[in-house]
């Protein structure tokens, strides 16, 4: 990195470009915003999430297109974990009134599945449970087993009496081993999320990012000053919402990249937001010590003067975080892949942004106020 040492480029001369770019990325993003809007997760939704491990390598054409016939309504199906898993999704969080009687012959057949020679009579049914009745106690103990093993969720109302809960994910099963009777699976994880709290997760989400914005404005306005703190957070505010508008314009067009906005994109943003205050800080101290020791200096010198001297670290810590993110853009698979997208196009927005966006905005406010700061 020796190369990075005794650079003198004069990054306050080119703000005006990257005003440019900034601001055509930003237009950009509001409008993809406006008429695309962003792909929200079954975390704000609302819905099931289901996680299926099949023992042999699956279609996932085939599932898609059974499943497609089932009445999910809007289902997402994708690989999880390797070509023997699928991930579900649906905007369903209980089995329909109409299909209900379906559902409960397909658990029948599941049952007669086990136990060919099996007695069962239908004793109660309720829109989350079916109670199994069995002429044989051994038959009902080995059935249960079985239930169980596979993914179904069961209790005993007596030894004869197996009570079955029937949900999404069971609605599910029972027609995908009818139709798949040779490649055995099981349940991993099923998920629900009501509506009620998708919508206070969203709410909480946009607040815990202002908090977060507000938090550092009023820490940096102590550690340096105002003009600074508010620098710094125009510049959070220039990443964050370039970020979002490239998640509402690629997502849906760029096939395998799941962009929608679930908690761990959150997370993401999040940590956007610390990664790039982090870098900006870095150079704000530069500047202080410069304003400080070069006091005859211009503000533009000692601004680019930081810039400078800080670059070789800027560009060490960006790379290496880089490199990892990108792994797991890569290699993270379909549930990781929203989060590490973020996290790695947001390292490279928050690297320039500390560069083309914080510190000019500095230069900009001493510009057109004539006031001079100092430490």
């Amino acid at each position: 990195m020796k190369v990075f040492e005794n650079i003198n480029i004069d990054f306050i001369s080119k703000r005006k470009v990257a005003y440019i770019v900034s601001g055509t990325l930003i237009i950009l993003g509001l409008l993809s915003l406006a008429f695309r809007g962003l792909e929200f997760g079954i975390d704000f939704k609302g819905g099931t999430d289901i996680a299926l491990k099949f023992d042999d390598a699956i279609n996932i054409s085939q599932i898609r297109a059974e499943l497609e016939q089932l009445g999910l309504g809007n289902i997402e199906v994708k690989t999880f974990g390797g070509e023997t898993g699928i991930l579900l999704r649906t905007e369903l969080q209980s089995v329909p009134t109409e299909i209900y009687g379906g559902v409960i012959t397909g658990i029948q057949n599941s049952i007669l599945r086990y136990e060919p020679n099996a007695q069962i009579s239908i004793s109660d049914s309720t829109d989350n449970s079916v109670t199994i009745g069995f002429a044989d106690i051994q038959i009902a103990n080995k059935v249960d087993s079985k239930l169980q093993n596979d993914g179904f969720q069961t209790s005993r109302l007596d030894d004869n009496n197996v009570i079955i809960r029937v949900g999404i994910a069971d609605w599910i099963e029972g027609e995908l081993r009818n139709k798949m009777p040779d490649n055995h699976f099981v349940v991993q994880k099923e998920d629900h999320v009501g509506p009620k709290i998708g919508s206070e997760l969203k709410q909480d989400s946009i607040i815990s990012v202002v908090l977060a914005l507000l938090g550092i404005l009023i820490y940096l306005g102590f550690r340096f000053k105002f003009i600074f703190a508010l620098g710094a957070v125009v510049a959070l505010f220039h990443d964050v919402l370039i970020t979002l508008g490239v998640f509402a314009l690629l997502h849906g067009i760029i096939p395998g990249l799941n962009l929608e906005i679930s908690i761990s994109v959150v997370a993401a943003f999040l940590t956007l937001v610390g990664y790039s205050i982090n870098d900006t800080v870095v150079v704000f101290d530069r500047i202080r010590e410069n304003i400080k020791i070069h006091k005859t200096a211009s503000l533009l010198d000692n601004i680019n003067n930081a810039i400078n001297i800080t670059m070789r670290r800027t560009i060490i810590t960006s790379l290496t975080t880089l490199f990892v993110v990108a792994v797991l853009l890569i290699f993270g698979g379909d549930v990781l892949r929203g989060f590490a997208f973020a996290l790695t196009f947001g390292i490279i927005v928050g690297t320039y942004s500390s560069i083309f966006v914080a510190s000019p905005f500095i230069y900009e406010y001493v510009q057109r106020t004539k006031k001079n700061i100092q430490f």
